[in-house]
């Protein structure tokens, strides 16, 4: 059974990281990210400093993880992705920028932020979550797995082809 709080790394812009657990859903009229950390206390931070969310897969363990703690060692796709969604690129407001897939659906338009896939599935990042405020630029570069559409109009039944000389073929 899933558990109802995820293990996240908050970024914010100062640089600073937190370790602990969301809640699955943030709220979009939520003044503040609530976060409980590893000593089990409730943190509160506010939208407008948070950077991302990353959904980690574990925390860092040493000293060694400190600088980079969501392990986010590639930040664009080296060829083009093979997942279906929508790749974007982000520029965030500090300049950073980070691309990802994201769902083809209404939360790129509603919600708190969005909610993306990054380029490296196999880091410990899994996904990462970008607050609204925290977007400065966002460029779509490809919709992924579009054939599906393709395939459905396909077996649409096809109509008569019009004829390219009309008129009596037999007068000529």
């Amino acid at each position: 059974m899933a558990s109802a709080r995820k293990p996240v790394i908050v970024r914010k812009f100062s640089r600073d990281w937190l370790a602990g657990y969301a809640g699955l859903g943030f709220s979009a009229d939520a003044a503040e990210l609530e976060i409980l950390d590893l000593a089990g206390k409730v943190v509160r931070v506010g939208w407008e400093q948070v950077k991302w969310v990353c959904y980690v897969r574990d925390f860092p363990a040493g000293t060694a993880d400190q600088g980079n703690p969501e392990r986010l060692l590639r930040k664009r796709f080296l060829t083009r992705p093979r997942a279906a969604g929508l790749w974007l690129r982000l520029t965030l407001v500090d300049g950073d920028e980070l691309e990802g897939l994201a769902a083809n659906d209404l939360t790129l338009v509603q919600g708190a932020g969005l909610l993306l896939t990054p380029p490296d599935t196999r880091s410990n990042t899994q996904r990462i979550f970008i607050p609204r405020r925290a977007i400065q630029e966002l460029e779509v570069l490809s919709l992924i797995g579009a054939a599906g559409h393709r395939r459905a109009a396909a077996g649409l039944p096809a109509t008569e082809q019009p004829e390219l000389f009309p008129g009596d073929a037999e007068n000529s």
